[in-house]
């Protein structure tokens, strides 16, 4: 079938799959910061303890904003693109997410 825009597009199977890898990153990102809340409550809550545990908050927070349109845009017949910005922020999050969780770890 094809149309003025040219042939029909089929994604396939690929728009679940990449909600999936959304998903199984968001629920990576809820673990850390699970773990890096856990870490600072039970070593007894210092105001540094609890800077840190804010900033994962604010970091997983972010992340699962930046998912979240993503998992909606992915719905749509035509996805649009990531945007340059979007993956940015994800990356960011996800890292300094991580690097958190290890500091407060050790």
């Amino acid at each position: 079938m094809t149309g003025a825009a040219g042939p029909a597009r089929d994604p396939g199977l690929q728009p679940e799959r990449t909600r999936l890898a959304w998903r199984r990153t968001t629920l990576s990102c809820t673990v850390a910061a699970v773990l890096a809340a856990r870490a600072v409550l039970s070593q007894g809550a210092s105001t540094m303890g609890l800077l840190a545990c804010a900033l994962c908050l604010l970091l997983w927070l972010g992340f699962l904003a930046v998912a979240h349109r993503r998992m909606v845009a992915l719905t749509a017949a035509r996805p649009r693109r990531l945007t340059f910005r979007a993956a940015w922020a994800a990356a960011l999050c996800t890292l300094a997410l991580a690097l958190c969780a290890a500091a407060m770890v050790v």
